[in-house]
């Protein structure tokens, strides 16, 4: 799956380059089909990346409508240098599938590619967990049917599915339960494949009880 940096920037920035090393960068989309590099076509499937500039709400929506207009199997992701939860919402009411900081850590942006490229949702921890409260308010899953979904898990990923559904982040839940990032990864992996769910919020929804999350 191509990634393709949308960026004013002349060269990409260090963690997109470590984290994707065969990715492109690209000043805006009328010189990425012109790109002698690229080598796919509309029906590839392919990352956007897109790092906002100064002209922010007009440019991410014209952008984001071009792609998925265009590259029909396309994946979108916004990068802010100054992340707020008004224009992450704005972004993925747009269709992009992800929202982070321009400078997220290489592992951070592997990640976020891992959860869109499965059709999950990745959003910054502040949104995700305000998003999984407000969820918590308006809806409660029935005991019964929250119940068997952990049946379904070992002990420890049922303690970390838990602690995930409450929004709390991989390192936070690492010190909860005292063990380590990587850890906690390999039991949410898990955890999302025995109860097929796409991403944190998606989990956080199906284990959405009161009595467990409250």
């Amino acid at each position: 799956m191509q990634d393709i940096f949308i960026s004013t920037l002349p060269t990409r920035i260090g963690s997109w380059s470590e984290s994707f090393p065969d990715s492109i960068i690209s000043a805006g989309l009328e010189h990425v089909d012109a790109s002698s590099k690229l080598n796919f076509n509309p029906a590839d499937a392919v990352v956007f990346w897109l790092h906002m500039n100064e002209d922010r709400q007009q440019w991410l929506a014209n952008t984001i409508t071009t792609i998925l207009n265009t590259y029909k199997q396309a994946k979108i992701v916004v990068l802010a240098n100054r992340p707020n939860h008004a224009e992450s919402l704005h972004a993925l009411s747009l269709g992009a599938m992800g929202y982070a900081h321009a400078y997220s850590a290489p592992d951070v942006l592997k990640e976020i590619k891992a959860v869109i490229s499965h059709g999950g949702l990745w959003l910054g921890q502040a949104l995700l967990q305000r998003l999984i409260e407000t969820s918590v308010k308006l809806a409660g899953n029935q005991p019964q049917y929250v119940d068997q979904l952990l049946e379904k898990l070992t002990n420890r990923e049922k303690e970390v599915a838990l602690e995930a559904a409450k929004g709390l982040s991989n390192k936070e839940i690492a010190r909860v339960l005292n063990i380590t990032e990587r850890t906690v990864k390999a039991h949410l992996a898990a955890t999302f494949e025995r109860l097929g769910a796409k991403d944190r919020l998606q989990l956080a929804l199906m284990l959405n009880k009161h009595q467990r999350l409250g």
